[in-house]
C-alpha cells in the first residue's frame, strides 16, 4: 500500500476500470470516471461523479467530503448498502481491491506439518504458499495430505477482496473441538486460482512446522 503520509504521493488516483453497483436488482452506479481514495489506517474506497449515480434515494447511502476539493463533485456510496459491485464484468467482494496490494500463490516442495494438541493433522511436501502484502505466509495443502476425518464443517464463511469467499472447519481431537482453525476457497479469485480446494490453517492458533521448524 502507498504510504499516504509521504507528501510525494497523491491520496487520490483515477480508476481506469468501469465500476458498477447494484441494489435490489437495479443499477445504482455505472461509471468509468471513479477515483480511489487512500487514507492512513483505512481501506481504499471509490468516489464517483454524482451524475453517474442513477437510482432514486441513493443520497441516503452517499457521503461527501468538503476537505478535499478534488472530490467536490464526487460522492462515496456505502459499500454494504449495495448488493453487488463490479470492476468491469468481475464481481468485487468486501471492498475495492488496492492496486498496491499483492497476493502471490506459489507452488512449493517445502515440508509442512500441522499439529493440534500434538496430533498430526496434515503432512505435505506439496503446499501452495500464499504471500500477501503485510500478512504472514499461509500454507495451503491438498486435502489428500490432510486428515479430513478430523475436520468438522462449519457454517461460518468470510470474504476477501483478493481471494474470494472461504468456508471453515473446526478440528476435533480426542473429543475436544478446536473451533474454526482451517479454511478453504472452493472458487477463489482467478489471480490465486491455484489455491482452489486446498486447506489452510491458522498457524498462530496451532502448531505449523515448515521444513522441521516452526512456521
Amino acid at each position: 500500500m502507498l504510504d499516504m503520509t509521504d507528501p510525494g504521493h497523491d491520496p487520490i488516483e483515477p480508476v481506469a476500470k468501469r465500476i458498477r453497483a447494484f441494489r435490489d436488482g437495479a443499477l445504482v452506479l455505472d461509471t468509468t470516471r471513479a477515483l480511489l481514495l487512500f487514507e492512513p489506517r483505512h481501506l481504499p474506497h471509490y468516489w464517483v461523479p454524482r451524475e453517474d449515480v442513477r437510482a432514486a434515494g441513493t443520497p441516503a447511502w452517499a457521503h461527501t467530503r468538503d476537505d478535499l476539493p478534488a472530490l467536490a463533485s464526487y460522492v462515496h456510496l456505502d459499500w454494504d448498502a449495495m448488493d453487488a459491485w463490479f470492476e468491469e464484468d468481475e464481481e468485487v467482494h468486501v471492498h475495492p481491491r488496492n492496486p498496491y496490494h499483492r497476493v502471490d500463490a506459489l507452488r512449493s516442495s517445502r515440508h509442512v506439518e500441522v499439529l493440534v494438541d500434538g496430533v498430526v493433522v496434515a503432512d505435505s511436501h506439496r503446499p501452495t504458499i500464499v504471500f500477501e502484502t503485510y500478512l504472514r505466509p499461509r500454507y495451503y495443502l491438498p486435502k489428500l495430505d490432510v486428515r479430513m476425518e478430523l475436520l468438522r464443517a462449519e457454517t461460518m464463511t468470510t470474504g476477501c477482496a483478493y481471494k474470494g469467499r472461504a468456508s471453515y472447519w473446526s478440528i476435533e481431537i480426542d473429543g475436544k473441538l478446536h473451533r474454526e482453525l482451517a479454511w478453504s476457497y472452493a472458487y477463489p479469485h482467478p489471480s490465486v486460482a491455484g489455491i482452489a480446494g486446498l486447506v489452510a490453517f491458522y498457524d498462530e492458533k496451532l502448531e505449523v512446522r515448515v521444513d522441521g521448524r516452526h512456521g
